[in-house]
């Protein structure tokens, strides 16, 4: 059975948990890797509260990003997105998103300077293989 769409983007989003979060500052794009993690199409990246991006988003809450097309795979696949960001509190869900190899940044799931944030897309443009035409999801 042919996947649809959303599933091919979920499945995508399982798979491919590093790209690229770009902001605004100063009226200028700024991009940035990140991890990513997901409940169905939403994405949720963590960092500390003292980052840049934590000031970026602050000041202008649509973010763009870029995710998927492993060079070390047969996976051509990937997504832009364009979503809105928000800080999420729950507690629940940051302990469900921190992870070991988040340390560098953020010591524990209570580390206080830990910031989650919740990006809620408004566009998926997904794309099967470099230079076909994508599908778009607008949610």
């Amino acid at each position: 059975m042919a996947q649809n769409l959303k599933d091919k983007i979920v499945e995508l989003f399982s798979n491919h948990k590093t790209g690229t979060l770009a902001t605004i500052r100063d009226n200028k794009p700024y991009s940035r890797f990140m991890m990513f993690y997901h409940e169905d199409l939403t994405l949720y990246t963590a960092t500390n509260e003292h980052a840049h991006k934590a000031e970026d988003i602050a000041q202008n809450p649509h973010v763009h990003i870029l995710l998927g097309h492993d060079r070390d795979s047969d996976h051509e696949h990937y997504v832009e997105i364009e979503a809105e960001a928000t800080v999420e509190e729950s507690k629940e869900l940051k302990e469900k998103f921190w992870n070991e190899q988040l340390k560098s940044w953020i010591a524990s799931p209570d580390d206080p300077e830990y910031m989650l944030f919740k990006l809620t897309p408004k566009t998926i443009l997904y794309y099967e293989k470099t230079g076909k035409e994508p599908q778009e999801l607008s949610l």
